[in-house]
């Protein structure tokens, strides 16, 4: 079975675990979805250690930017950024990922939100707001 999940400090106000389990499940996808809730971001690699099975993680506060130097390889994007909020692993090694920038720029484009020239207040500093900043 294969095995995901949530990293961060603390974690009881996510609602991942529920969502990303009734989602395996009504697919028929043989995974489970765990929350790593680490105290520590230098306890990250022993979640890896411990969990061989383990293909991805989602990273959030307070490890967004913490996590990139325990990982193999970053995509330039989260490099840009600042910031990881995913973390693929394959073959023993560990890629990191932005994908908030993605989101949010395809959410201007859904409501058609022309904001060049245009004044933006941005709430918030971490790798979320980061990616926000970057993509406007």
């Amino acid at each position: 079975m294969e095995k995901y999940g949530l990293i961060g400090y603390p974690l009881r106000h996510s609602f991942s675990i529920g969502y990303f389990n009734e989602k395996f499940k009504s697919e028929g996808i043989n995974a489970e979805y765990v929350n790593f809730e680490i105290p520590s971001i230098n306890d990250f690699m022993e979640v890896i250690e411990e969990n061989p099975n383990l293909c991805g993680l989602n990273v959030t506060i307070p490890y967004k930017t913490d996590i990139m130097p325990f990982l193999d390889e970053i995509s330039p994007e989260a490099r840009t950024i600042g910031a990881v909020n995913t973390v693929a692993v394959r073959d023993g090694k560990r890629y990191g990922y932005n994908t908030d920038y993605d989101g949010f720029a395809r959410t201007l484009d859904k409501i058609a939100a022309d904001v060049k020239g245009e004044k933006v207040f941005v709430m918030g500093h971490g790798g979320a707001s980061r990616a926000v900043v970057q993509c406007l």
